[in-house]
């Protein structure tokens, strides 16, 4: 029997509503087979959904790689990522702002490029490299910490987790014991409607609790930064001047919650993501360790994988086309880097996890102007980490199904049961 249009639109409709809700997350095979109708029936659909502000579905990985290397008409303020109506008056109510933060994410052109000036020499290749010893000391002794015995124990929690912290909390020049603290504000604010996270059985009082939190810290950071600067990143944050001007209270707040929130939530997704896709894939993980000079792919595989950093907002200031799809001047577009990584137009056997992949052009760290500042930092991470598993991945093996984060932002394996026999 021929099905009918209404059928079809149905369906589309069905899988965009999946997979912008953070329950989607939660089905790894379900959201990407969402994806896979989306880019080929309707790569750039548009969404109308109840309580939340319209906008333009982007999946295809040629047509967000345009948007992002076009930039004008697509500017990133005022909306950088889906939320609900209810979620953004949340966040209106809890910080008198748009948005819980004023960061890279939300700034273009001049103001983006000054605001990235700030941390580029504390990230950038050169600077990074210096850090390889310790690095890969710190990821030595993670991995010396996990138990072997017959007992079962949460790598994401106890590994994935806390060690990209650990280094990030290194380079902004912040004690080891505060990073629990960290861990559990970024947690707060970003899983503020996941229970397992969230601060509070209210979205939006563990936003605000999570904000208060941080803003009591990092004003104590910058205080004691101004007047004793040492040579560490939180110094050159509290001390920047941008146009001649110190940076103000709020984005001088936002700086540094971006780098404990993204500096640690995407790279830990990735980790306990990769751990979890080579468990599941012992072809890979056999090939990997008979290998070990494949660990440079199978980092990137592990971040095409994974994919943490689920999408993006652009809006467009002018009238323009992508894909071929009209857009009219004010219409926000969401930018799926999830399902740019699984197009099969660009990844042979996209839904294949494949240690030695190349060419494996990516988007796990965006594209553009707004590439990932940590790119060289996260790549490090996840190589000292495997590398420090390396040989004893055969010992590892899975005691229980994955918990999922429950966000259509930034997602991953948040619980990973495994022994170390």
């Amino acid at each position: 029997m021929r099905r009918s249009p209404s059928h079809r639109v149905d369906r589309l409709r069905e899988a965009a509503l999946l997979v912008i809700s953070p329950d989607g997350q939660l089905d790894e095979a379900g959201l990407h087979a969402a994806f896979t109708l989306l880019r080929s029936q309707a790569p750039v659909y548009w969404v109308e959904c109840p309580g939340m502000r319209p906008f333009w579905l982007v999946s295809r990985h040629a047509d967000i790689m345009a948007v992002e290397a076009r930039g004008a008409p697509f500017i990133a303020a005022p909306r950088s990522v889906l939320s609900s109506e209810a979620g953004e008056a949340n966040i209106r109510q809890v910080s008198g702002k748009p948005d819980v933060l004023r960061s890279l994410f939300q700034m273009d052109k001049l103001e983006h490029r000054a605001y990235r000036e700030i941390a580029r020499v504390w990230f950038s290749q050169s600077e990074i490299e210096k850090l390889d010893a310790l690095v890969t000391h710190c990821a030595r002794q993670f991995v010396g910490r996990m138990p072997r015995s017959d007992q079962s124990f949460d790598f994401a929690s106890e590994i994935a987790v806390p060690f990209p912290m650990r280094i990030m909390m290194h380079i902004l020049g912040l004690p080891e014991a505060d990073d629990p603290l960290i861990l559990k504000l970024a947690r707060g604010l970003t899983g503020a409607e996941d229970p397992s996270r969230a601060l509070s059985d209210r979205p939006a009082e563990s936003i605000r609790l999570a904000g208060i939190g941080f803003r009591k810290y990092f004003n104590r950071v910058t205080a004691d930064r101004r007047s004793h600067p040492r040579a560490d990143l939180s110094s050159a944050i509290a001390n920047a001047c941008i146009f001649g001007q110190p940076i103000p209270d709020y984005e001088r707040l936002s700086y540094f919650m971006q780098l404990a929130i993204a500096g640690q939530e995407n790279t830990a997704y990735s980790i306990a993501g990769g751990l979890h896709a080579l468990l599941s894939h012992p072809d890979q993980m056999a090939k990997l360790v008979r290998d070990p000079t494949l660990l440079g792919t199978a980092v990137e595989e592990i971040l095409r994988w994974t994919s943490p950093g689920r999408h993006l907002v652009r809006t467009a200031t002018a009238e323009t086309e992508v894909g071929g799809q009209r857009i009219r001047a004010g219409e926000a577009v969401a930018l799926f880097f999830a399902s740019a990584n699984r197009d099969e137009t660009v990844f042979r056997s996209a839904n294949a996890f494949e240690v030695d992949r190349q060419p494996n052009p990516h988007l796990a760290f965006g594209s553009g102007p707004h590439f990932c500042l940590g790119v060289h930092l996260a790549r490090l991470e996840l190589r000292a980490l495997f590398g420090a598993m390396m040989q004893e991945l055969p010992r590892i093996s899975s005691t229980g199904a994955p918990t999922r984060a429950r966000s259509a932002v930034i997602s991953g394996i948040s619980s990973l049961p495994v022994r170390w026999t």
